[in-house]
């Protein structure tokens, strides 16, 4: 049998789910659905939805899915909200084809910058379609992505998620790494969503901020700036 998957960035996640029925279709609309929505809680009802369990360590002999961001935002990105975007993806699960999308108007100038171990890598409208993906294998583009909401109060927020490594009705471990560079001079770090736990370490210092998270199921994650 051949599985067929998508990793699904909205706008900067990377959620490996694997399809075998239209049940993931439902599932989708409904993360695109909650994404165009100004409510930061997840949709009420998401198909097979998984618990969230962080991992204290990785599953001894398992090469985990390590999904990679880093976030530059500037000055210009607090008025217009597009960042430049460097996403890799390490050790994903082999398929005979699999696709990284993003929503639709949230990036552009994608290309991309890095393959190992899989047999074609291409853009297509605002996804990037993968085939024959093998043991060990690595993506990395480059992007300007949409990903800064500017709120009411005059905060900004990054919300990212979910992550996921899914098959069928299992949630299996991956890890998550998110680097955010920032204008120290601009911004100051409010609050990073989750807190502090086992599984999910946040790192911070003048003009970045970044966590690492080791979990099995859906991860929802927002930083939230004040200007200066």
């Amino acid at each position: 049998m051949r599985f067929y998957g998508f990793l699904l960035c909205l706008p900067l996640v990377g959620s490996p789910v694997w399809a075998e029925s239209p049940a993931v279709d439902a599932e989708r609309a409904a993360l695109e659905k909650w994404f165009e929505s100004d409510t930061s809680e997840p949709p009420p009802v998401v198909i097979n939805e998984g618990k969230l369990d962080f991992l204290a360590t990785a599953p001894a002999g398992e090469a985990l899915h390590h999904h990679q961001n880093k976030v530059k935002i500037t000055a210009e990105s607090l008025q217009e909200g597009w960042a430049q975007l460097e996403q890799c993806h390490d050790n994903l699960d082999q398929a005979a084809a699999m696709q990284i999308t993003f929503r639709d108007g949230y990036i552009r100038d994608m290309k991309i910058t890095e393959q190992r171990n899989i047999g074609k890598a291409w853009m297509e409208g605002f996804s990037l379609q993968l085939s024959k993906v093998g043991a060990n294998a690595r993506v990395c583009l480059q992007a300007r992505t949409r990903a800064l909401r500017i709120q009411d109060d005059g905060t900004y927020v990054l919300l990212n998620g979910p992550y996921m490594r899914k098959f069928l009705d299992g949630y299996y471990p991956m890890q998550v790494s998110m680097q955010i560079e920032y204008p120290a001079d601009l911004l100051k770090v409010a609050a990073v969503t989750p807190a502090v736990q086992t599984g999910f370490s946040v790192q911070q210092q003048r003009g970045s901020v970044g966590f690492d998270a080791l979990f099995a199921g859906e991860l929802r994650t927002s930083i939230q700036f004040e200007a200066l």
